[in-house]
């Protein structure tokens, strides 16, 4: 099958964005305060893209599986560690196993194939994958399906399998009371449990073959779009996402709050309520929990492309006809957009209701190759020296340095934008931009 495909628009699309955000904690670090970065001189608060894109891919997921959009009706993707475990939920409630049988077949197939499991003495990761694995949200019931249907040749092969597994862990056992009397013998145990674990019987063919086939990215959109990648099964295909995503961070430097709280025990208020306290005031006083949070507040800038060449690519790829890619194509354009704009992170969202933040400007144009915009802000913007609010000096800025690139380029179109905010569409026009109504409008 031919790679090459044709594009009557250009291939990239530039997405940039400003928000304003107000106490809110959407990432923390490894010490639960915000993350920063060092830009300019001036230290900034800082949204990772990993935050972002889980979000994105979160969102657009979700209204696919609930019919709405144009993504409606398409598979989707789910990234978890706990395939072992829904594929053995699928083969108890729709084919009739027991638990513990089903639980065990699905972790010793899936690890035949080439993925590594927690430790078996430890309920809790027992039977998790020890990475992440994104494919298409239906492998766990295609997967059981085909364990279903060749159930005899599994139970057979997993029995020898069982036997097989028992004996290497016994020789690695022993490896490791040698290597604890020998100074080198710890080159001799490598060497003895790469020689246990070859002896393994390997899964049957035809087996191997579904269960890679049920985990490869096959049709799944948001796959296509944000990519995947699995060293732990080599012959697994992966997937180069069509979606690049910068981490989004303060145009200007950052400050934050540490916020104390305190937590009211409502036992003691509803003591204190009925003139009750006198029973033992003692237990009455003070709050029922304290503590401190960190929260920020700022304008942020970040910034996404998607290859819309990459795209077509990667559902053609996936098995899809021409004409069916071109359709998932332009749809999942639309949603990535809408995703874009729309999704935030839920960390913190019900104590600072930051997912229902919209964007005060979102510039979207095209192009022969990616541009970001972020040195736009290397100079961090002062509301005190400036004389305004940081959000509409950061949209005076971006909007004057892409028209500053244009003048430079040919190869990057006049671009579209979209605002939520009053005194923003004042700025646009003040400066006679005609803005689109509504993200529909972003993409053309």
């Amino acid at each position: 099958m031919s790679t090459h495909v044709g594009l009557t628009q250009p291939q990239f699309l530039s997405l940039h964005l400003l928000e304003t955000v107000v106490a809110v904690l959407p990432v923390r670090d490894e010490n639960n305060a915000p993350k920063t970065i060092v830009y300019g001189g001036a230290e900034r608060h800082m949204i990772t893209s990993q935050a972002r894109r889980r979000a994105e891919r979160v969102y657009l997921r979700d209204r696919a599986n609930s019919g709405k959009g144009p993504l409606a009706g398409q598979t989707m993707g789910v990234r978890t560690r706990e395939w072992a475990l829904s594929a053995a939920r699928v083969l108890e409630s729709d084919h009739g196993w027991d638990k513990a049988d089903a639980i065990s077949t699905a972790r010793a197939v899936l690890e035949a194939v080439g993925l590594k499991f927690g430790d078996p003495a430890k309920k809790t990761v027992a039977n998790l994958t020890k990475v992440l694995v994104f494919a298409p949200a239906d492998a766990d019931t295609v997967i059981a399906e085909h364990l279903q249907g060749q159930r005899d040749a599994v139970t057979a092969w997993l029995e020898e399998y069982s036997v097989a597994k028992a004996a290497a862990a016994q020789k690695a056992t022993k490896g490791r009371r040698k290597a604890a009397k020998t100074e080198d013998s710890l080159s001799d145990l490598d060497g003895d449990e790469t020689d246990a674990d070859a002896k393994l019987p390997a899964l049957p063919k035809l087996l191997r073959r579904a269960i890679l086939a049920a985990l490869a990215p096959r049709d799944a959109v948001d796959i296509a779009l944000y990519g995947r990648f699995l060293a732990e099964i080599p012959d697994s295909p992966n997937v180069d996402g069509a979606i690049q995503s910068s981490h989004a961070f303060t145009v200007h430097e950052a400050q934050h709050t540490d916020d104390f709280y305190a937590a009211a025990d409502d036992a003691k208020l509803d003591r204190k309520s009925n003139a009750m306290d006198f029973l033992d005031s003692a237990d009455n006083s003070g709050a029922g929990m304290t503590g401190y949070q960190s929260l920020i507040s700022g304008t942020f800038y970040r910034h996404a492309v998607l290859d819309r060449r990459d795209l077509r690519m990667n559902l053609r790829a996936a098995g899809m006809a021409e004409q069916a890619a071109e359709a998932a194509a332009v749809g999942a354009e639309s949603e990535f957009v809408r995703a874009f704009v729309d999704a935030f992170p839920h960390a913190k969202k019900n104590s600072t209701a930051s997912t229902g933040t919209l964007p005060a400007l979102v510039l979207a144009f095209e192009g022969d190759r990616p541009f970001n915009y972020g040195a736009a802000f290397q100079d961090p913007i002062d509301e005190v020296e400036e004389g305004a609010p940081a959000g509409e000096l950061a949209v005076r800025r971006l909007l004057a340095h892409h028209d500053f690139v244009r003048l430079h380029r040919d190869d990057i179109s006049a671009g579209r934008v979209l605002t939520y905010d009053p005194s923003i569409d004042g700025i646009l026009q003040e400066l006679g931009i005609k803005g689109v109504s509504s993200i529909e409008g972003l993409t053309s």
